[in-house]
């Protein structure tokens, strides 16, 4: 009967001549004599479905494949299936075993960012909202530069290193509201990369996905001290205020923001008067 010979093929990517191969990787996991190994390469064509892209028989523990942007492309899954048997009985051969599939390309997460802008905090407006390299765009225009977002980087390098599960590198771009005090309504944008000098044909014909990023436009908060003064406060209380002399007039309990107003004699005959005449704002 065929038997499990335990051979855990896994796909790691390697350069090769630069050009870049998928190595699959199998062995016995016993002492065996020496054994000739069916691989038969295939891709996920569909959910559920694999077509086949290349098969060999070999004596060595490993097989390559290339991404040559004809049978296997970028953005492809790709998988190994592998079977062993001896040179003098081909016929008897052990159950294949698969690999687990192989993404050959550059994943993007989350696929989706929302933002509250009243609550949204940071230095988004003074990041660079005008990337050309990871490009920034309202569906159906791709118009670099949109407003309501910005980004921490323009250029992100993926540096080549050492496999780690199924990553080979990484790299962070941070994405934030910018807070422009403007109801102007919601918005969705699309964040997307694309490659700085593609000088391989290979990366000319793949994107990789894109973040879409919905920005809520939730009403503003007010606060009023005005004339001789009258104050509201931001639930909408109102106060009335004769005192000479400079006060606080609201403070921030989650960031440093407070506003200082004066109030000075506006020369009031009948009783007393006081109006504003400064504001200081940090």
């Amino acid at each position: 009967k065929p038997t499990s010979l335990a051979l855990q093929p896994v796909i790691t990517p390697e350069l090769v001549q630069g050009r870049l191969h998928l190595k699959c990787s199998y062995s016995p996991n016993s002492p065996e004599p020496p054994l000739h190994y069916r691989v038969l390469w295939s891709l996920l064509s569909s959910p559920g479905k694999r077509e086949q892209v290349h098969h060999e028989t070999t004596q060595q523990t490993f097989s390559y494949v290339e991404i040559d942007g004809t049978n296997l492309h970028l953005g492809d899954t790709v998988f190994c299936t592998v079977t062993a048997f001896k040179r003098d009985s081909p016929e008897q051969q052990s159950l294949p075993e698969d690999s687990k599939g192989f993404y050959a390309g550059i994943k993007v997460t989350p696929l989706a960012l929302t933002f509250v802008l009243n609550r949204a905090r940071g230095m988004g407006n003074a990041w660079d909202n005008s990337c050309q390299t990871l490009l920034v765009f309202p569906p159906g225009r791709q118009v670099p530069g949109v407003p309501d977002i910005a980004l921490s980087a323009c250029q992100v390098d993926l540096l080549a290193g050492p496999c780690s599960g199924d990553s080979c590198a990484a790299a962070t771009v941070t994405v934030t509201a910018v807070t422009d005090l403007a109801q102007d309504g919601n918005h969705v944008s699309l964040v997307s990369a694309q490659p700085l000098a593609p000088r391989d044909l290979l990366w000319r014909a793949y994107t990789p996905g894109h973040v879409k990023v919905t920005v809520r436009d939730l009403p503003t908060g007010n606060c009023y001290s005005f004339t001789d003064p009258h104050i509201i406060t931001f639930d909408g209380w109102r106060y009335e205020s004769y005192e000479i002399g400079t006060f606080l007039l609201c403070r921030s309990e989650s960031r440093v923001f407070e506003v200082h107003i004066r109030q000075w004699d506006c020369g009031g005959h009948r009783s007393a008067s006081a109006c504003n005449c400064g504001v200081a704002a940090q």
